[in-house]
């Protein structure tokens, strides 16, 4: 009986050895502290990563983008990026620096065999600059090529186009936030530095995309099984000056456009937007410099400017290119407006200068399926690159736009070159927009866009979105997203006339039709005579009716042949953790030692057994 007590007595020491070995093993280099509940434990366990991910996107023919490949989350260990990735033994979450990431996809495009051993991409920002990848570019050579008015469709419109983003990848990718940058750069480098063989720091991706699960290939039958939305949202377009319904006059219309959104690898973070966006600044500047013209009212000619589809400017000294499908007296005309506008600034200033004519005809634009739709449309882009898509600056773009504006505007009607040389672009709202549009911070927390909007996020999402319920000419706010909301009152406030009452508060309501309530979501709206709409912007094969379906083809709709209709999975949740678990070295420990403890205790047992009946043979 003492040798069984001594052996329960030995026993419970090695379990206890054990434990506190495991103890120690579990909480090394963690700091002390206490746990008090259920979320001080998953906190401890787990850290949530922040970033925006790539999601799957469909079209008519198949899928695009990214996702888990199945219907359950993924789990894989993080490996840092290095050249020799073929050596990967298991499927891995690939830590990749961001100037890394186009030419590790278009590895992984062409390799196959590379691309079964990854489990999930994490795309580090780089750490104190704005998160950008310069000189990425993820859509192709030549953007919006189906809708080119021209036959040439191979031209290299964009030579940074890598194409990327129109791949279809089975595994999760995120683009990491600074802050979840630098905490997996220290994980990783404390792994490699401490070499723990018995734990494993993992991602876990929860990429689940519904298509996925129903099993929707392409846009026709997602929208059939309502796993999918089509993307689009809500351009604007306003008029200077406001349109008076009333008046038995028509009057011709000059359209300015520019874009408020931007093709994008990952679905909350547009790379590249900068440029795009600037162009929608540029107008916008060109606007606030027009609306303080005394004459408007006095312009032959209706200006409606658009937030839409466009192409962008940045900063600097500038020459302009100017880009015609075809010469026609109406684009003579505005080549003549620019060129005008050009020489009312400073000289040599801004330089307009007629694009190549080895192009096959405009760059990828908004002005594109016009030309499609009617030929004879009179319209130039205004660029600054000549066959390669470039930027320029914004305050110099702004002025020559609004100087041509008004020239066109003003054109047999009032042309005054005093006026034309008094409208100045306000460079600090330039700065102003800049900062409000493409900038965290301030970001849509910015004075200005707070006179105007209660934003739903302060750093400015400019992804296309996707189309929320019934497309509506007045939708529901929360259907909008920031940037369109911000847009629209700005260009309703611009191009606006103010009650002459000082009592214009729109909390009751604006009592005409032809008014609106500028900074209504504020609670400090007022009532404006101003023409500033809001326009369903999606796929013209689509129509609503109880749910989101596709139509059929318009043999005299051109444009619609070529649509290929876009939509986005849906999704019950998307979130990203990392956290440590057991390595199989470790698991392999425990199993031998479990193997071992119960040999030994088998042994130990078959011992105690034979010692009792010596024991007892003897008594």
């Amino acid at each position: 009986m003492a040798f069984k007590l001594h052996y329960h007595r030995l026993l419970s020491l090695v379990l206890l050895i054990l434990l506190l070995f495991s103890v120690h093993r579990s909480s090394a280099g963690v700091e002390e502290s206490f746990i008090e509940s259920v979320p001080d434990l998953q906190n401890k366990m787990y850290m949530v990563v922040d970033g925006y991910p790539c999601v799957r996107l469909l079209n008519i023919s198949g899928e695009i983008g990214c996702a888990n490949p199945g219907r359950v989350k993924v789990v894989a260990p993080i490996v840092r990026f290095k050249n020799d990735m073929f050596k990967l033994v298991s499927p891995s979450a690939i830590l990749v620096p961001p100037d890394k990431m186009e030419d590790f996809f278009n590895k992984l495009h062409s390799d196959k065999e590379l691309a079964q051993k990854i489990a999930g991409v994490l795309i580090k920002t780089n750490i104190g600059y704005s998160n950008e990848i310069f000189g990425f570019s993820p859509v192709g050579k030549f953007p919006q090529a189906e809708f080119a008015p021209y036959r040439n469709t191979t031209y290299n419109w964009n030579p940074a186009g890598s194409g990327v983003m129109w791949n279809r990848y089975d595994f999760p990718v995120f683009l990491l936030s600074q802050n979840s940058t630098l905490k997996l750069e220290e994980i990783v480098e404390s792994a490699d530095i401490h070499n723990d063989k018995f734990h494993v720091d993992v991602a876990e991706f929860d990429v689940v995309m519904q298509t996925t699960k129903v099993g929707n290939h392409n846009s026709e039958t997602c929208l059939k099984d309502q796993s999918c939305l089509p993307l689009g949202g809500y351009s604007v377009w306003s008029s200077l000056p406001p349109i008076n319904v009333s008046s038995q006059m028509e009057k011709p219309i000059i359209l300015a456009m520019a874009s408020q959104d931007s093709a994008s690898f990952f679905r909350d973070r547009t790379f590249g937007a900068d440029s795009h966006l600037s162009g929608m600044i540029a107008l916008l500047a060109a606007i606030d410099a027009l609306s303080h013209v005394d004459n408007v009212n006095e312009f032959g000619k209706q200006v409606l400017d658009v937030g839409s589809v466009g192409k962008g400017f940045s900063e600097g000294k500038a020459t302009f290119f100017s880009h015609v499908e075809e010469e026609s007296s109406g684009s003579k005309e505005i080549l003549s407006a620019l060129e005008k506008a050009a020489a009312s600034l400073k000289p040599d200033e801004i330089v307009i200068q007629n694009a190549s004519s080895s192009n096959p005809g405009i760059p990828p634009s908004s002005l594109m399926p016009f030309f499609r739709k009617n030929p004879s449309t009179a319209g130039v882009v205004l660029e600054e690159f000549d066959t390669n898509i470039n930027t320029t600056s914004i305050v110099s773009a702004a002025a020559v736009v609004a100087r041509a504006l008004y020239i066109l505007a003003s054109s047999g009607s009032g042309f005054s070159s005093s006026i034309l040389s008094s409208i100045n672009i306000n460079a600090s709202l330039v700065e102003e927009l800049v900062a409000c549009l493409l900038t965290c911070e301030p970001g849509f927390s910015c004075k200005l866009a707070r006179n105007f909007i209660i934003s739903n996020e302060a750093c400015p999402n400019h992804y296309v979105g996707v189309m929320l319920g019934s497309p509506v000419a007045v939708p529901s706010l929360e259907n909008v997203g920031d940037t369109s909301r911000f847009i629209w009152n700005f260009l309703a406030e611009r191009n606006s006339i103010r009650k002459a009452s000082s009592n214009s508060s729109c909390s009751q309501g604006c009592t005409s039709p032809s008014e609106v309530c500028v900074g209504a979501e504020t609670g400090k709206g007022v009532c404006v005579t101003s023409t500033t709409r809001y326009v369903p912007a999606y796929s013209t094969r689509l129509k609503f009716e109880n749910g989101w379906r596709l139509v059929a083809t318009n043999a005299e709709d051109p444009l619609g042949e070529v649509d290929p209709v876009w939509t986005e999975s849906f999704w019950n949740s998307i979130g990203l953790r990392s956290y440590k678990v057991q390595s199989q070295t470790y698991d392999q420990l425990i199993l031998w030692v479990g193997i071992a403890l119960t040999i030994s205790s088998y042994v130990a047992i078959l011992a105690a057994k034979a010692a009792l009946r010596k024991s007892l043979k003897r008594d």
